[in-house]
């Protein structure tokens, strides 16, 4: 397999600007995408403003971030992606749309392209089969937020390679993050754990047993986690927790995976966390 020297990433939300800033700190060129111009720009600013705080900060030096940045290109095109050898889908966790998105870089991108998805439980094989190279399709978790988080989920779906697994291990190491193996079943390993951890801190609120405040001071003070429960759904979004409890649910069956119905009523509701200013917390002053 031919060495990865560009990595194309599909949007530019908190996940895809992080994995741009990320691959072109060390060494990639990288061509980013989002649908929509707007995020673009917003994405590609914020990649700026956070290496030109790294640089102030004395992370690294300015000639270290102003190379970083001139490794990224910014388009509003998929057909951008024909030169890339690595692109990593973080679209929203919607199987539709990944689908969707999967079936139309298939057909842009080179035969060797490795196609990778950001998914935190959807399946990899469903993905793969949507494309004419499942063996080249792979799950790459990075966790939020990218430049901080050190682990990346990597998942083989029932056709891909192991070639193209080593490929992206290799990747992940020289971006400096520990790279793990899971299985491919709803939730991967990180989701499987972490998110009926979070759907039953919900429950716990919304059956009166503790407020939000304490059900986040005990499990902190308790368990000594770095971040409550209810502050940790709040950031990933409210409705990407629905999304993987839905895909736990749906995928294995048990009733002990059934979303929290106060966690379905603040989706509905908007309340998606600190994206959208409110969420088990008011966001809105740091809007």
């Amino acid at each position: 397999m031919n060495e990865i020297k560009i990595i194309g990433v599909i949007g530019a939300g908190q996940m895809g600007r992080g994995i741009a800033q990320v691959a072109a700190s060390s060494d990639y060129q990288v061509v980013l995408f989002d649908a929509f111009e707007a995020s673009l720009k917003k994405g590609f600013d914020f990649i700026k403003s956070q290496l030109d705080k790294g640089a102030e900060k004395g992370k690294w030096s300015a000639d270290f971030a102003k190379a970083a940045l001139a490794r990224i290109k910014t388009v509003n095109s998929l057909t951008e992606f024909k030169d890339c050898d690595l692109i990593v889908e973080a679209a929203t966790e919607n199987k539709v749309i990944k689908f969707d998105i999967f079936k139309k870089i298939d057909e842009v991108a080179k035969p060797s392209a490795i196609l990778a998805s950001n998914t935190s439980s959807i399946s990899i094989t469903e993905i793969a089969a949507t494309t004419k190279r499942p063996s080249k399709v792979v799950g790459m978790h990075f966790m939020n937020p990218v430049p901080v988080m050190k682990l990346i989920e990597g998942i083989s779906g029932l056709e891909t390679s192991d070639e193209t697994f080593s490929a992206v291990a290799a990747v992940a190491k020289k971006m400096g993050k520990t790279f793990i193996k899971a299985s491919d079943m709803p939730g991967f390993a990180v989701n499987r754990i972490l998110m009926p951890y979070i759907n039953e801190a919900v429950y716990t609120l919304h059956e009166g047993i503790a407020s939000v405040a304490d059900i986040d001071e005990a499990m902190k003070l308790g368990t000594n986690v770095p971040m409550g429960p209810l502050t940790l759904a709040d950031f990933i979004g409210l409705d990407t927790c629905l999304a993987i409890m839905n895909v736990l649910h749906e995928g294995l069956g048990d009733t002990k995976y059934r979303p929290c119905p106060l966690l379905r009523n603040y989706v509905n509701a908007g309340r998606l966390g600190k994206k959208s200013g409110r969420g088990f917390y008011d966001y809105s002053s740091q809007q």
